[in-house]
């Protein structure tokens, strides 16, 4: 028994193979290396089922990569070619579940099929993640190492595809460009990417937190802040700090990647106790748990532009409780008093806030940028 056709895959396929033809255009490897419309159609439709079964009361978290083996290297084959159909790839699941595995698919004989498992792909091949139920991303890799650069998110009949003209918006913040995949290559161990890692991380731990970046000189971000401190940390933790200076200094990657990982992963952990953790602007975190108040002398913030780099997204101006209630209204008075300061904020639902000070606008501006975190 097949399932029926899941009418949002017909409708994306022509949008994301547009996405791919002009990215595969300006770098010279259009020819073959192009997603067939039938095979994005057809990868999307299976997937989105196997999305909605179960294996053993699990979940189904799959990648799935369109790409031959013979363009993997140390590709992992299978004995026999796997049909694509929701039964295999929920039954397969678990093998390609961690991040950084891929289950190959490519047609074989006019059918796609499963080669196998790959990790290290080439850029610009098609990836479709299937994130929760009903909930799949569309992605392709960037070819230097760092996060997939998300093109489509489908919800149920709901289709999200990612602006790339958002990076145009005055005011951009340098985690939306990156987010974006505008950032130079080989940049991954600066600041701003690092604050993609944590926005991941934090994301992922789904208990919602508050991230305030300060500037290292100066301490007037302290009026915005109930004192103490709970968890006030010294001398700052600097240890992100230095990797980031010593990752500057040396080429090869792998030196210090792993080091990243784990410092990333212990600093967002402070976010998911309640208050807002912390760091300068040199990434050292100098405390979490904090309160934020209202400063003296300053007015309540009552408005905010909120924008979500999406294809027909427009621009509105609301008040931040509604973006998501106190965390959001409290980040966005922590910007408004605070002008040169970033807030980052995750709910406990997956929704995830860039709060920054607007010049142009004059007010507070809310990015929402959950679609280019899955």
């Amino acid at each position: 028994m097949t399932e029926p056709g899941y009418p949002a895959a017909r409708a994306v396929a022509a949008r994301v193979q547009d996405h791919f033809a002009r990215h595969l255009g300006a770098t010279s490897l259009l020819g073959s290396n192009l997603p067939d419309l039938l095979d994005i159609e057809a990868i999307v439709d299976a997937a989105f089922w196997a999305s909605l079964r179960r294996e053993e009361g699990y979940i189904p978290k799959i990648s799935i990569a369109l790409v031959p083996p013979e363009r993997v290297l140390q590709p992992l084959l299978f004995g026999r070619r796997l049909s694509l159909d929701s039964t295999t790839l929920t039954k397969v699941a678990p093998a390609v579940e961690r991040p950084g595995i891929h289950l190959g698919v490519w047609r074989y004989e006019g059918e796609l099929r499963a080669w196998g498992t790959a990790r290290l792909i080439p850029a610009f091949a098609f990836v479709l993640e299937v994130a929760a139920p009903g909930l799949l991303v569309v992605k392709h890799h960037r070819g230097d190492g760092g996060k997939f650069v998300n093109i489509a998110v489908l919800e149920g009949d709901q289709i999200k595809m990612i602006d790339e003209h958002a990076s145009q918006l005055p005011d951009t913040p340098g985690l939306l460009m990156t987010l974006l995949g505008f950032d130079a290559p080989g940049s991954r161990a600066g600041r701003v990417n690092v604050l993609v890692d944590l926005a991941v991380s934090m994301r992922a731990h789904r208990r919602g937190g508050i991230i305030l970046m300060v500037p290292s000189v100066g301490e007037e971000w302290r009026e915005s802040i109930v004192h103490p401190i709970p968890y006030a940390v010294e001398p700052p933790f600097t240890a992100l700090a230095d990797l980031l200076r010593r990752a500057a200094e040396e080429h090869d990657r792998r030196e210090w990647q792993e080091e990243l990982e784990d410092l990333v992963q212990h600093v967002a952990g402070l976010t998911a106790v309640d208050g807002a953790t912390v760091l300068s602007d040199r990434c050292e975190v100098l405390g979490f748990g904090a309160k934020i108040t209202r400063r003296k002398g300053s007015a309540l913030v009552e408005v905010a532009g909120v924008t979500e780099p999406i294809e027909g997204g427009e621009a509105a101006l609301v008040h931040p409780a509604l973006l998501g209630g106190t965390r959001h209204l409290s980040a966005a008075q922590f910007v408004h008093d605070q002008r040169n300061t970033v807030a980052l904020v995750a709910s406990q639902d997956g929704r995830f806030t860039v709060f920054i000070w607007s010049p142009d606008a004059e007010r507070v501006h809310a990015h929402r940028v959950e679609a280019l975190l899955l």
